[in-house]
């Protein structure tokens, strides 16, 4: 129902104010019993946060982070380098900045109810019927204002701004995810180099073994099935050199996507793993990864935002009152538009309450309540899940350090019995089918050696990633940090 508000001395006003009254007590009856529509209370986001991870119980209660710029802790220019390019010239980085500013102009767009509406109409109009002809100028201005009384208005305002902040925490998410893509893929082109290297100088001790039974067989000590043998482990060999290139161009092709250009204007030098320092990583406590995560402080924030939108569902059942006025002249000549006689206005307030729409707006507040449940949930899974990712990088950092070390004890091994048998071989006192063996263990323990190092390496990245990437927490009000924990307040 809609209550306009007259003038008194105007025919009918008095008349229509004791409707009016009567139209605005109807309204307002069910408000004035009490509590209309409570609000349900936000279940707390129960999760069971650990005092320490499993993985490293020995963690000091103050422990240092990683650094915003933990890459830098590997100790590779060029590595530093990449990172800082994608930086400024990735395409999912610059996405999600344009991202933020959608998000900053719909919380400007949301905050407009909030503040009046003015229009200002101009019209010249020449009418005639019989002969007669008028004129008619006018010049008005038109203003409109909802008054927020409930706070409806406050409500979308705050759920947009919210909103407009998880987006910022997405692309944190992002900025993370793009960095330990650049490090792991730059930490295999440098496996690729590597394990290149190992196979390359494979066939040339390959080769130089077949060198030798091609002399002893002109002396009569080795068989054609000798070197028939080697022969094919000298081809073997050659042949796991091509999928070892292919790797490493396409990772160099993925290094460009993700610096945001053409794979055939980027260079990388690469080098090897055996230059790249093993930080040490502080895994802080469990209560940390909470601030930390900028996926948790996302899945929060788009809580918080969502229990602003269930407020404004529920005060959309509420009654909306408006004020609208309109002032200016009006006059048959243009001569006299702009005088004191011409001038002409109206203000009006009006009151409309749903009482029926099919249940629109009822479905609307649960549709919405649906949503923050799910929201709610996808909270405390990101809690769960960020737990589980340091545990499990933590376990990887420290089982595959293991490895790695249990591997290098494996290849010096191999080497020295490969040195014996090439010993061995010159002075004719070994056969051929323990010559192929040793070289096969050797070959496959050094090119897993390397296999190895590439993966706890990438295990340490893992590490940071799940920490958050050392991404520096921005200071922030007590009460913003409470929203998503926070019940909406009912309307009494």
């Amino acid at each position: 129902m809609a209550l306009r508000l007259l003038e008194a001395g105007s025919p009918g006003g008095w008349a229509a104010r004791r409707y009016g009254a009567r139209a605005l007590a109807v309204a307002l009856a069910p408000l004035l019993s009490g509590c209309w529509l409570t609000a349900d209370p936000l279940p707390p986001p129960i999760v069971d946060i650990p005092p320490k991870y499993r993985a490293h119980a020995d963690v000091k209660p103050h422990a240092a982070l990683p650094a915003p710029d933990w890459w830098r802790a590997f100790r590779s220019r060029e590595l530093t380098e990449l990172v800082e390019r994608a930086h400024l010239d990735n395409l999912d980085i610059a996405a999600a900045v344009a991202r933020i500013e959608q998000a900053d102009a719909l919380t400007r767009v949301a905050g407009a109810p909030l503040l009046p509406v003015i229009t200002a109409n101009g019209q010249a109009q020449r009418s005639g019927a019989s002969g007669l002809e008028s004129n008619q100028f006018s010049a008005v201005l038109n203003a409109s204002y909802e008054i927020d009384l409930w706070g409806k208005n406050r409500a979308a305002l705050r759920a947009a701004e919210l909103t407009s902040k998880a987006s910022r925490f997405d692309r944190e998410v992002i900025v993370l995810s793009t960095i330990t893509t650049v490090v792991n893929t730059y930490f295999q082109v440098l496996a690729a180099q590597d394990r290149l290297r190992i196979a390359r100088n494979s066939v040339v001790a390959a080769v130089s073994i077949l060198k030798v039974y091609q002399e002893r067989i002109g002396v009569g000590t080795a068989s054609g099935l000798d070197i028939t043998q080697q022969e094919s482990l000298v081809a073997q060999q050659r042949a796991t050199v091509p999928p070892l290139d292919q790797t490493l161009r396409q990772n160099v092709a993925m290094l460009a996507l993700l610096l945001g250009e053409a794979p055939e204007r980027l260079t990388v030098r690469g080098g090897s793993m055996s230059r790249i320092a093993i930080p040490r990583i502080s895994s802080g406590l469990p209560s940390e990864l909470l601030l930390q995560r900028p996926d948790i402080r996302e899945a929060e924030v788009q809580l918080a935002a969502q229990d602003a939108n269930v407020e404004n569902a529920r005060l959309q059942l509420f009654p909306t009152i408006s004020l609208t006025g309109q002032g200016g002249y009006v006059s048959a000549a243009l001569n006299t538009l702009f005088v004191p006689a011409s001038t002409v206005y109206t203000i009006a307030g009006s009151v409309s309450q749903p009482l029926f729409d099919g249940f629109k707006l009822l479905a609307t507040l649960d549709q919405q309540k649906g949503r923050r449940t799910e929201l709610l949930q996808d909270y405390r899974k990101a809690i769960l899940s960020g737990f589980t990712d340091v545990e499990k990088a933590l376990i990887g950092v420290q089982d595959l350090a293991d490895q790695e070390r249990l591997q290098a004890d494996a290849v010096r091994t191999a080497r020295r019995a490969y040195e014996l048998t090439v010993e061995q071989l010159r002075t004719g006192t070994i056969d051929i089918t323990t010559v192929l063996n040793v070289q096969k263990t050797l070959f496959t323990a050094e090119d897993q050696l390397a296999v190895d190092r590439l993966a706890r390496l990438q295990g340490i990245v893992s590490l940071y990633q799940a920490l958050g990437g050392g991404w520096v927490v921005p200071e922030e009000s007590a009460s913003d940090r409470s929203h998503a924990r926070r019940a909406p307040q009912s309307q009494n």
